[in-house]
């Protein structure tokens, strides 16, 4: 399976039209009744202040030679956030996709960085991928040095792993972050084989997978809140930060913490002091979950 670049611009472009109605906009409804949801083409191409036809052609996956004035009358017209605008951006640059740096490439400082930080923390690549972590994140998360490296990846994890699905209590939501981080990077590394391999092995294996990847949402690594629920110590609400690392391109630093004081901090420290026997005590017992 081929992420083709003219294909996404064109189908973003369409659910993004598809989500925003004549109301939200300030425009009156008027003319033949609407069959399909969202704004039409012309309604748009009046909003963006662009002819119809340079939008459809727009639409349609034609995004070269497209200026950043134009691009951004659009952005506004579709109500578009931050990590939208990069997708856009992204998808009509029509260049050829960045290749992941090979992980034996990632500085050996970084790997000490993590091993010097008390809570579950990894370094994460393009299109999902895991490279490094510290013993924390292999007690919170399960072993992944046991995994083969193309399968230390949130996607195929999140997806295909029951073990990992368990582990958080609302998985649907962890699984449309995934997917909407993937479809970021998917639009500055199209031609990656690697990335078409895995958007091919999940679209065949997972319907729910099919589903979030056909809406085209996007969003941004960032920061938010996750409810875990680990085999050893329970349920556990935990926040996250992911910060990129400049030296690294494409790569982010991210750290799992709990509110000091919380039951969720007692049981980080309770999985801090068990160490390695926390990590293979919590791989054994998904494993007969």
């Amino acid at each position: 399976m081929t992420v083709d670049p003219r294909a996404e611009l064109s189908d973003f472009l369409r659910t993004r039209r598809a989500r925003l109605s004549p109301d939200d906009v300030g425009l009156p409804r008027y003319g033949r009744t609407r069959r399909v949801p969202g704004l039409r083409r012309e309604e748009l191409a009046q909003l963006a202040g662009v002819s119809v036809a340079y939008y459809t052609r727009l639409e349609q996956g034609n995004g070269r030679n497209v200026s950043a004035e134009v691009l951004d009358a659009i952005a506004r017209a579709l109500r578009l956030d931050d990590a939208e605008r990069e997708h856009l951006n992204n998808l009509t640059r029509s260049r050829p996709g960045k290749k992941k740096a090979p992980r034996s490439q990632l500085r050996p400082a970084l790997q000490h960085l993590l091993d010097g930080i008390a809570v579950p923390a990894y370094i994460g690549g393009r299109c999902s991928d895991v490279l490094a972590w510290n013993s924390m994140a292999a007690a919170l998360f399960g072993d992944w040095g046991r995994l083969e490296p193309r399968d230390r990846n949130w996607a195929r994890m999140i997806f295909l792993r029951p073990e990992c699905q368990n582990l958080f209590v609302d998985w649907r939501s962890k699984a449309s972050d995934v997917v909407a981080f993937l479809r970021l990077d998917a639009s500055c590394c199209s031609d990656d084989p690697e990335l078409a391999a895995l958007v091919g092995e999940l679209s065949l294996k997972s319907e729910l997978f099919r589903q979030l990847w056909a809406a085209h949402e996007v969003r941004q690594k960032s920061f938010g809140t996750k409810v875990v629920r680990h085999p050893l110590v329970g349920e556990m609400t935990l926040s996250y930060e992911a910060l990129a690392v400049p030296s690294e391109p494409g790569t982010f630093l991210t750290t799992y913490h709990a509110e000091p004081g919380s039951p969720s901090a007692e049981a980080l420290q309770l999985l801090a002091s068990w160490g390695e026997d926390a990590t293979a005590a919590g791989a054994s017992a998904r494993t007969q979950a």
